[in-house]
């Protein structure tokens, strides 16, 4: 387990940062507890420091797993964004789509969602923007990329 170099973690605050925007600065300087993001293999990990630092005991051959997943560095140096890390980009999302409870499964699925099954959709979303996706319950279901603006 290593940190990131820094082309590493552009590639992976660009490619969160098309979903949250700005707010990835909180995810490393939080009011509870410091986090950071740790490399392992070829995975990507958001972990607090405190448990990285009980975490340096174990070797990394027996260390499966360490936090919450981020997603995975290519080796292609492309970043793959996984669907672990959900919890922490639906709390700070910038644009976000609702869908009706009849297209859920649909979703959920892989398929797209049309536009009979869109509940309502953050104004202002500009086309091909990173969105998070909800149920009508306002229960985060993934993420994608917005087809069309709402403008």
């Amino acid at each position: 387990m290593r940190p990131l170099t820094d082309e590493e973690m552009k590639t992976v605050f660009e490619k969160i940062s098309k979903y949250i925007g700005r707010n990835v600065q909180h995810l490393v300087v939080r009011p509870d507890e410091k986090f950071c993001f740790r490399l392992h293999g070829d995975i990507v990990y958001y972990v607090s420091e405190k448990l990285m630092r009980q975490a340096t005991n174990i070797g990394t051959e027996q260390l499966l797993s360490l936090g919450t997943a981020v997603g995975k560095l290519t080796k292609s140096k492309k970043f793959h964004l996984r669907i672990t890390f959900l919890d922490h980009l639906a709390q700070y999302a910038k644009y976000k789509v609702w869908i009706k409870p009849n297209s859920e499964m649909s979703f959920l699925y892989g398929n797209n969602v049309v536009k009979s099954g869109l509940g309502r959709i953050t104004e202002g979303t500009p086309q091909y923007a990173g969105v998070v996706v909800y149920s009508m319950n306002d229960v985060p279901l993934g993420f994608g990329v917005a087809a069309q603006a709402t403008e």
